[in-house]
């Protein structure tokens, strides 16, 4: 391959469009040939980005096949609605295109069974775009965990909390899927933001998975009274009934015996927290109050809130080595840095024509749980079965 890495951007809506020119078109031996939305005016906007940074007009289009028809495209980066991540990520391999996709959940485990399918039987490689996965926190806690710090690990937990009210209300004004997801849907729709970094702790399809899961979803009310406050007002959701529970509560068994608690937070009043968790043999992380805790250096008996936001006495012994040089390089823009680092991976994968880090195996056990924790909910909390998508590798792997 060239070195100049040709791609297409199909999705440019909020997360799409950031992506496009706060990343991408700022990532050397990348050119923009191809940009896609069911909404021309979104892709006319992000025409003229793109057209500005590079100084020539990319293809444009609403239909995405159309873009994987060019043949000069070597990558594509899906950032589309959640209901049609999978679909085009398994049309690019279809069309030997390299693909990222943006995250989210999935709808059916037949939809994850068809993604594996595909990759196995074309070889084409496909990422998911979970950017928690590099977070300096997860990474260096990672980097704990692989050198033995806490001990053996036993329970980790984590989440998407994050008070999306505003947006989801407003979804028909901005067009923005989420609304109909909520009003229809109930289960832990968003579950790898921190599923992804406690995957890579537990080594899940890597001599580890997670077997089986349970979910249950409280009430919802949390969207009905932010309604009735801020959008009494209009006329479909002055009465709509959310189908969404406020909080879901996952728990993941794992085959070594580890368990994995998630929850999704979306629509009641908080500050943001992925409430990254570790709990070890001989000690434990949490980001709720940026604290380590280890056996034999702390005392479990004395009051432990002087020792809150600690994070910082373990840094010059425990950062990543990825920190460490991307400090050096410079930090670059989106969500404190971690879009860089995921599209960095990404391209160097296409560049190299290597497999990436995050794979078709992880993105389709990661999106699985949504499919899955709604099957448990609607059973009152039934185990549900978790499918081994990699049939048996994950041992070896």
């Amino acid at each position: 391959m060239s070195k100049q890495i040709k791609v297409g951007v199909i999705g440019l809506g909020a997360r799409g469009s950031s992506l496009l020119e706060g990343i991408i078109l700022q990532t050397p031996d990348v050119e923009v040939v191809a940009v896609c939305d069911l909404y021309e005016d979104r892709t006319e906007h992000a025409a003229k980005a793109v057209e500005r940074s590079q100084g020539k007009r990319p293809f444009t289009s609403q239909r995405y096949e159309d873009v994987l028809a060019i043949d000069a495209i070597d990558a594509i980066v899906v950032c589309t609605s959640w209901d049609a991540h999978i679909e085009i990520t398994i049309a690019s391999m279809e069309a030997g295109k390299y693909v990222a996709s943006e995250v989210g959940g999935a709808y059916s485990i037949q939809e994850c069974w068809k993604l594996v399918e595909t990759y196995e039987r074309t070889k084409v490689p496909c990422m998911i775009l979970e950017n928690c996965c590099y977070g300096r926190e997860e990474l260096m806690v990672l980097n704990m965990v692989k050198q033995g710090v806490f001990g053996e690990i036993v329970h980790c937990s984590g989440g998407y909390m994050h008070d999306l009210r505003d947006e989801i209300a407003y979804g028909r004004e901005n067009r923005h899927y989420r609304l109909d997801q909520y009003m229809n849907r109930n289960g832990e729709n968003y579950p790898t933001h921190e599923l992804g970094p406690i995957a890579k702790v537990l080594d899940i399809n890597r001599g580890n998975r997670m077997v089986s899961l349970v979910s249950i979803a409280s009430k919802a009310r949390g969207m009905q009274e932010y309604i009735k406050q801020n959008k009494s007002n209009d006329p479909e959701l002055a009465h709509a009934a959310f189908k969404q529970g406020d909080i879901v509560t996952t728990i993941i068994q794992c085959a070594r015996g580890e368990t994995i608690t998630l929850t999704l937070d979306t629509t009641l009043p908080r500050y943001y927290s992925r409430g990254f968790t570790v709990r070890g043999t001989k000690g434990m992380f949490t980001e709720e109050n940026n604290s380590i805790f280890l056996d034999g250096v702390h005392d479990h008996n004395a009051v432990w809130s002087p020792e809150w936001g600690n994070v910082e006495n373990f840094r010059e012994q425990y950062e990543h080595p990825i920190w460490k040089k991307y400090f050096e390089e410079g930090v670059k823009a989106g969500h404190g840095g971690i879009d860089w680092l995921v599209f960095a991976d990404f391209f160097e994968s296409v560049k190299n024509q290597t497999l990436p880090p995050l794979d078709v195996y992880d993105m389709a056990s990661w999106m699985s749980i949504s499919a899955l924790s709604e099957e448990s909910i609607a059973l009152g909390g039934q185990p549900v079965t978790i499918p081994d998508f990699t049939n048996g590798k994950w041992m070896k792997r």
